[in-house]
């Protein structure tokens, strides 16, 4: 899809396009469609990552939840599903498998949501090393952190889209 076809989408139609990119939070896109029209995909990305750092804690705590655990073998979007078998997430061995679910229980219980990595271009060992660091991030650093990784999860979904990967 190119960026003229989406300046000129009906808001429905670009909630309909649109609204995965920010993982099952399509009022991220419905909040965004109000300032069309966008000169490139930065613009765009602008758009989005601004509604949701304006968005109250909850509705940002709310996306950070609807994000899979990493290695998870629960249902998730395609787009989650494409981007951990990329990072080899789909293939771990037994002990790997054991590692990360044990890593994803232990950041659950100290933050309150899922460990979120922009998994594109990462290695199972750069995942494994950067859930271990950030266990010892502060509560609210790890809010921000997660966050920001949301947001270049998220640059790399519209790129996609675009066809501008």
């Amino acid at each position: 899809m190119k960026l003229a076809a989406i300046n000129q989408l009906s808001k429905k139609a670009f909630v309909e396009q649109l609204g995965w990119v920010f993982e099952h939070s399509p009022w991220v896109a419905e909040k965004a469609w109000e300032h069309r029209p966008w000169a490139s995909l930065e613009a765009l990305h602008h758009s989005l990552v601004r509604v949701v750092r304006e968005a109250p804690k909850e509705a940002q705590l709310a996306l950070i939840r609807a994000h899979p655990d990493l290695g998870s073998r629960a249902r998730m979007a395609q787009a989650s599903v494409a981007e951990q078998k990329g990072a080899g997430l789909d293939a771990l061995t037994p002990t790997e498998f054991e590692r990360i679910q044990t890593l994803n229980r232990a950041y659950t219980g100290k933050f309150g949501f899922p460990f979120i990595l922009a998994v594109r271009g990462k290695s199972k060992a750069d995942i494994f090393d950067a859930m271990e660091k950030r266990l010892h991030n502060s509560p609210e650093a790890e809010f921000g952190t997660a966050l920001e990784e949301i947001y270049k999860i998220a640059r790399f979904r519209l790129a996609e889209l675009l066809g501008q990967d």
